[in-house]
């Protein structure tokens, strides 16, 4: 008798395979009930589960059903009321058998959804589902430790799940031919000489003669019969050895503004969209670095800690955040071995002059350098001298350089989307 186990790690009482073909099939309602719940998230509990409600409608399945019209025969077991030919009234009621859980009230509430969680890892492949990092190239690095296996010839040693059997049997083959070729020759050299000895007259035959090449024949045949078909000796094995790779890893400049003008409401915006990056970059690719700079009149490359709370604040000189990062990506990042992005969120205010310095730090450097350049700018009112100076750039890198505005909280998953979904490759 044959025992089945199942030993796939399921909670209790659930079955990930149907859990899996419940969320692909109602995909479209949980992704909707996902982005309204990540614009209502505070920084804090960015990244944990969550409950989805889906309407009871929605998720109903379609059936089949006599309709109350017409004639037809039933038979009802146990009846004791009716007899055959007695006619049934039809029930009573408006019509319409549905027996939803909802109830009317006069303040409209009711119970008409549907409601279940998604873990960490369903939630946040629901937040980034269709995002990707544009234009991520293939660099060849210094230190490649990316590496694949790659066929490399034969070889005598190896495992034998790596055994090439074609080669093995040829080998076998060729070593069969190579040691019964004397054996045969000697063989037929052998049979001839008995032949002749017994096609002689008997008066001159050699008794002795014909005994020794009888037993010369024996011993000839079974050492012929005696090579093996395959031997140790012939099995060859598919070498491998491995390659290194190009990778792909990339560096994300992380760049805020945090001078007098960005409120407290515009520093909490800009921190909840990094924190979606962050969580992005994170959950998605293994070989991205980050790196944190905030500036005012000046700009410091900071940890991830004092980047997200540290409350330092002052002037605003973009520029100076733009050629730190410059002179970071000549320190450290070559353009040839990294795939580098920059990310800016700022309210747009500058000092005067500045926006035209960080249009050329832009056109005669940094472009020339980065995969993809994007950049935020949280304020409700009209854009300023910074978004008109990068509508310049944009023009000029249509499908390097990104700009979106956001407003108010609600409208920072939309532009997250909007700013890394994917692209078809041209």
């Amino acid at each position: 008798m044959s025992y089945f186990i199942d030993r796939r790690p399921n909670a209790r009482n659930k079955s990930a395979v149907n859990r899996q073909r419940f969320l692909q099939r109602y995909r479209s309602h949980i992704k909707r009930a996902v982005e309204e719940s990540v614009n209502r998230r505070s920084i804090t509990d960015m990244e944990r589960g969550e409950k989805v409600s889906i309407p009871t409608k929605d998720i109903s399945e379609p059936s089949f059903q006599h309709g109350p019209g017409g004639r037809r025969t039933i038979v009802s077991p146990g009846n004791k009321e009716f007899a055959e030919g007695d006619r049934l009234r039809r029930p009573g009621g408006s019509g319409g058998g549905g027996s939803g859980e909802g109830q009317a009230s006069n303040q409209g509430e009711g119970m008409d959804e549907f409601v279940f969680s998604l873990s960490r890892e369903e939630f946040l492949d629901f937040v980034f589902d269709g995002l990707e990092l544009p234009h991520l190239e293939r660099k060849q690095l210094r230190v490649l430790e990316e590496t694949r296996p790659v066929r490399a010839g034969i070889s005598r040693e190896g495992v034998p799940a790596r055994i090439n059997i074609v080669r093995s049997m040829r080998e076998a083959q060729a070593r069969r031919i190579g040691m019964r070729a004397p054996l045969k020759r000697a063989l037929r050299e052998a049979q001839e000489a008995l032949s002749q000895e017994e096609r002689k007259d008997p008066v001159l035959r050699n008794p002795a003669r014909i005994d020794e090449l009888k037993a010369e024949i024996a011993r000839l045949e079974k050492r012929i019969e005696a090579i093996p078909f395959l031997d140790t000796y012939d099995l060859r094995y598919n070498h491998l050895t491995n390659q290194p790779l190009p990778s792909n890893q990339a560096v994300m400049f992380c760049v805020m503004d945090v001078s007098g003008s960005m409120t407290q409401a515009h520093k909490d915006i800009a921190k909840r969209f990094f924190l979606l990056l962050y969580l992005f970059l994170e959950r998605n690719y293994e070989k991205v670095e980050l790196v944190f700079v905030r500036h005012h009149t000046v700009a410091k490359e900071v940890d991830e800690e004092e980047f997200f709370y540290s409350r330092e604040t002052g002037g605003t000189i973009v520029s100076s955040a733009l050629q730190l990062v410059d002179d970071i990506i000549t320190a450290r990042y070559s353009p040839e071995q990294w795939n580098l992005y920059v990310a800016q969120a700022s309210d747009g205010d500058n000092w005067d002059d500045d926006s035209s310095t960080c249009l050329q730090l832009l056109d005669e450097s940094l472009m020339r350098k980065l995969q993809y350049f994007t950049y935020v700018e949280i304020t409700p009112h009209a854009h300023q001298a910074l978004w008109e100076a990068y509508d310049t750039v944009r023009s000029a890198y249509s499908e390097r350089f990104a700009m979106q505005q956001i407003v108010q909280a609600d409208d920072i998953y939309p532009v997250f989307r909007e700013l890394f979904r994917q692209r078809t490759q041209s």
